[in-house]
């Protein structure tokens, strides 16, 4: 018996030493990166075996290798590459893993960096917009005519731009932390005030800013096992964004509201098209299926009417209350329109617009102002999350 199994020893020696290997996973940014360069590969065309992908940026659907052994040239030089796709039992979600292993003849790592190099290259050409917008229905869509807010022209009171986003920094720095901890790595995020303070602008910002795309839930479409399903597609390294929640009966008070407005678990049963029960919207963001490296943000007009299990932390860890605007917001976004202007003509404007309430009803003013005075202003319209 040991003598059979000595060529097999053998020969995986030999392959082991004989050749070079580069692995990468889906929760890495370069795992895109190499669907992204599979694509401009003339060998995918002889591939028999493809699975299809609406996850890559620019490709409404695209097909990749299947999971498998694949072979290809690169460079004069036979590759293999072995797509895996297994559960992971580490993450109580049970997200789906996938990773690719590439492995090439040879001991000079020159070729392995050669093949990163372009794979960074082709990632670099195609890369343009970085923030993506997605809705569901019976999965994501890209939402083609999205245009991502820049961060540079959304006017927070002095510090709040900046103590959110090294929040954001930290918590996307801290995800081996995270798991030695054994918490769950995901952040929630609620931002509320009067409508038209910014908050969606804000969360298209903030993602922009972190190259991170948006996943949109109105959990009026949905019930708890479908929530469940779309959440679970979800990537890591992504926004998920609950507009106006207070506004979904799921996440209403169950003190403050009648009945009538909670949605109940037999009414669910019963009726497949009831909504978002709280124990479901509330299993998501900290239960056993929420999903992993997520952001969640949650805008809303009237937090009060919110449920208090889930403003706690673990499922909200950071409130930004948005209200009406300062006469220094509206400083700064007038200099933003005119840059040439002086802050003494800023001011001036400002007091002269004492009855407008909200950034967005004064942006909407500074637009209203003669178009030839403002033709070559930055970017600073308000973007709609469709």
């Amino acid at each position: 018996m040991y003598l059979r199994a000595m060529p097999e020893k053998l020969w995986y020696l030999i392959l082991d030493q004989a050749t070079m290997m580069i692995t990468v996973k889906d929760d890495d940014a370069a795992f895109v990166w190499v669907k992204e360069w599979f694509l401009e590969q003339k060998f995918l065309r002889k591939i028999r075996r493809v699975d299809l992908d609406t996850t890559l940026r620019n490709e409404r659907v695209a097909m990749i290798p299947a999971p498998g052994k694949h072979w290809f040239w690169y460079r004069g030089r036979p590759f293999e590459v072995w797509f895996s796709r297994t559960q992971s039992t580490r993450e109580r979600a049970g997200r789906r893993v996938e990773m690719f292993s590439f492995r090439t003849m040879g001991r000079e790592r020159r070729v392995l960096q050669t093949f990163v190099d372009e794979v960074a290259q082709c990632h670099a050409r195609r890369q343009g917009v970085q923030s993506y917008l997605y809705t569901y229905d019976d999965g994501w869509d890209y939402v083609a005519g999205y245009s991502p807010r820049s961060l540079n022209s959304v006017v927070l009171e002095p510090g709040e731009k900046e103590h959110l986003l090294r929040d954001v920094s930290q918590f996307r720095g801290s995800k081996e932390r995270y798991e030695n901890l054994g918490v769950p790595y995901h952040r929630g995020y609620l931002f509320y005030g009067p409508p038209g303070t910014g908050k969606t602008s804000l969360a298209s910002a903030l993602a922009a800013h972190f190259s991170l795309s948006i996943y949109v839930i109105n959990l009026t479409n949905f019930t708890d096992r479908s929530l469940l399903s779309a959440v679970n597609r979800v990537p890591a390294g992504s926004v998920l964004l609950f507009e106006d929640i207070d506004a979904m009966r799921g996440s209403q008070s169950r003190s403050a509201s009648s009945s009538s407005n909670l949605v109940t678990k037999s009414e669910e049963n019963s009726s497949g098209k009831s909504g978002v029960t709280l124990s479901g919207l509330l299993n998501v963001l900290d239960g056993f299926h929420a999903p992993t490296g997520v952001l969640f943000v949650m805008t809303t007009n009237h937090v009060e009417k919110l449920d208090a299990a889930l403003l706690r932390p673990g499922r909200i860890d950071y409130k930004l209350y948005l209200g009406e605007a300062s006469s220094r917001q509206k400083t700064e976004l007038y200099r933003k329109f005119f840059p040439d202007a002086s802050e003494a003509e800023a001011q001036e404007f400002v007091e002269s617009s004492q009855g407008i309430a909200t950034m967005a009803e004064f942006q909407g003013l500074l637009l209203a102002l003669d178009s030839g005075s403002s033709r070559d202003l930055p970017e600073v319209t308000e973007e709609v999350l469709a």
